[in-house]
């Protein structure tokens, strides 16, 4: 045996591993913290866009409903979270509530998370989260199946004494992506993703809105919703890569372990008469 045909198996190792470091990919990366939003907007229409992984702020009035905006692609899946800091004044407890949309204003159920939850009193904030279910890359017209596209974060009071609306608070949100196993691929995609319109059942295209007389009064502004990272249909990479690469190799096994118990002796030799 050679040196090299020693050396060959580190060197495939060495490849393997490799090629898991590449098919396992990086971590998301985080927002600029430069362009934190402050702001929140106070329907869907004005909602504040917020990206993946990046904190977002607004002052508000007890009372008000308050709106932000993020993306989630197929394969994710996204978690929200709202930190509500409550006056002191207050003369009761108070109840808020988080509630998700998605980007044709459909209510999704949270599958984890205090969803509401109410403050005594003596207590200085209340925190809230949802989790919703994975992101499909597609979905029948009927099903209510989260699909690619904008989510709405909808904050709100519940219950409080008539007395305390008008309270000044201070609010925290982010939101988060966890990546989804591959019995979330099902096969097919969305043409296009899920995105707010600037009318309820029109879009305009881009040369239209070019051909927009400047004189006339604008339509309230809708912010850019950006595309996640693995885009909206999700990267390539699934763990299904992983299951069928085991399932190929297991195969392979047990069709050399078969072969070996059923191929005939070499020390054997045919009778003959």
């Amino acid at each position: 045996m050679t040196h090299l045909t020693r050396r060959a198996p580190r060197w495939l190792a060495i490849a393997l591993l490799t090629a898991a470091a590449c098919l396992t990919g990086t971590g998301p990366a985080h927002a600029d913290d430069e362009s934190i939003p402050t702001e929140a907007g106070t329907s869907f229409r004005t909602a504040t866009v917020v990206e993946q992984d990046q904190n977002a702020s607004a002052a508000a009035s007890t009372g008000d409903y308050l709106y932000w905006v993020f993306p989630a692609g197929a394969g994710q899946i996204p978690t929200a979270e709202a930190t509500v800091r409550l006056p002191e004044t207050r003369t009761g407890p108070v109840t808020w509530r988080l509630d998700l949309y998605d980007g044709l204003r459909r209510y999704q159920s949270c599958t984890s998370g205090q969803q509401a939850a109410t403050a005594e009193q003596d207590e200085a904030n209340v925190t809230l989260s949802c989790t919703l279910r994975p992101v499909h890359s597609y979905a029948d017209p009927w099903a209510n199946t989260p699909l690619p596209g904008a989510y709405y974060l909808r904050l709100s009071v519940a219950d409080l004494p008539e007395r305390d609306l008008g309270l000044p608070v201070a609010v925290e949100v982010t939101v988060t992506a966890d990546g989804a196993n591959g019995s979330t691929a099902v096969g097919g995609d969305l043409t296009e993703p899920l995105l707010p319109v600037g009318a309820a059942g029109t879009v305009r295209t881009e040369g239209e809105a070019e051909a927009i007389d400047h004189e006339e009064a604008p339509s309230p502004y809708l912010a850019t919703v950006p595309e996640p990272s693995d885009g909206w249909n999700g990267g390539w990479w699934s763990d299904r890569w992983l299951w069928t690469a085991a399932g190929g190799v297991l195969g392979a096994v047990a069709a050399l372990g078969g072969y070996r118990l059923v191929r005939p002796s070499g020390g054997t030799t045919p009778h003959t008469s």
